[in-house]
């Protein structure tokens, strides 16, 4: 099994773009999320265009920041709440680009403080 494939059925929405914003990756989650924006032909188009602003200034920002950083926060979209969470990633230890998991949250979250 290729890393390709378990992320192919991965339960979350997985994108991934290039240093220029260029999306490379969609997992059929993703594919499924974006189908009214095009789906899987969504590949090979910048990810900077499919966002309006503040959205798009923010990615821009994690794009281009030095050190790269990652970001992560919540939304609620038709009732169902997710964990939205960019992270850079590297190829040759050189940024590559960006990876963005959208993972459905259960309602109600249970929340742990390990000691």
């Amino acid at each position: 099994m290729s890393v390709a494939d378990w992320m192919d059925e991965f339960p979350a929405a997985i994108t991934i773009c290039d240093a220029q914003g260029i999306i490379v990756y969609m997992n059929q989650r993703s594919a499924q999320t974006f189908a009214a924006d095009g789906g899987k032909a969504l590949i090979g188009s910048n990810l900077l265009n499919c966002h309006p602003e503040p959205a798009r200034s923010k990615l821009h920002a994690l794009l281009t920041a030095q050190p790269p950083r990652s970001n992560a926060y919540t939304i609620e979209k038709n009732g169902l709440r997710k964990l939205i969470f960019q992270a850079p990633w590297y190829q040759n230890g050189q940024f590559a680009g960006l990876v963005e998991l959208s993972l459905p949250l259960p309602d109600p979250l249970p929340h742990f403080i390990r000691k």
